[in-house]
């Protein structure tokens, strides 16, 4: 009776075993999924405002993950991408020539049918106090690029070489 006991324990233990390990890694595999989607992070530059542009007026671009350079001196350092919603905040540069150390907020989006025209931007912000105050304000219509700027155009961006 005792071995028959004794086997029933041991059974028991490491079926126990068993669902604490099967607990364990469903746990794990959780926690795996759980982190692959906080690591699909929008704020991540999309590729295509990446480089050397020009807008409408002839203005001349220089755009990265952390510096848009609209020349001749105006730099603006960017702090939050929100690639879902279609607009950045960047703080502005502390030599640039108006509203220096404050803070932007810059919508864009995609076009269709333009010709060299793929992309375009609004100034939506560009003198909050803060940067939560930049990102607060209201954003450009996406629906209207020829008006949903405050009322004007987004400006159209075409890609420029080296």
């Amino acid at each position: 009776m005792r071995s028959e006991f004794g086997r029933f324990l041991t059974k028991r233990m490491w079926y126990i075993s068993l669902m604490k390990a099967t607990v364990v890694i469903l746990l794990l595999f959780c926690l795996t999924m759980y982190n692959a989607g906080a690591n699909q992070r929008n704020d991540t530059p999309p590729a295509f405002m990446m480089g050397k542009f020009k807008d409408d007026y002839q203005i001349k671009y220089t755009i990265n993950d952390t510096l848009w350079i609209q020349e001749p001196r105006t730099k603006f350092h960017i702090i939050k991408w929100n690639t879902d919603k279609q607009y950045l905040i960047a703080r502005n540069d502390a030599k640039n020539p108006g509203d220096a150390n404050l803070y932007t907020r810059i919508d864009y989006m995609t076009f269709k049918d333009m010709g060299e025209w793929k992309w375009g931007y609004c100034l939506t912000a560009y003198k909050a106090e803060t940067n939560a105050a930049a990102e607060a304000t209201a954003a450009a219509d996406h629906d209207n690029p020829k008006k949903g700027c405050g009322g004007y155009p987004f400006s159209r961006m075409m890609v420029v070489g080296n």
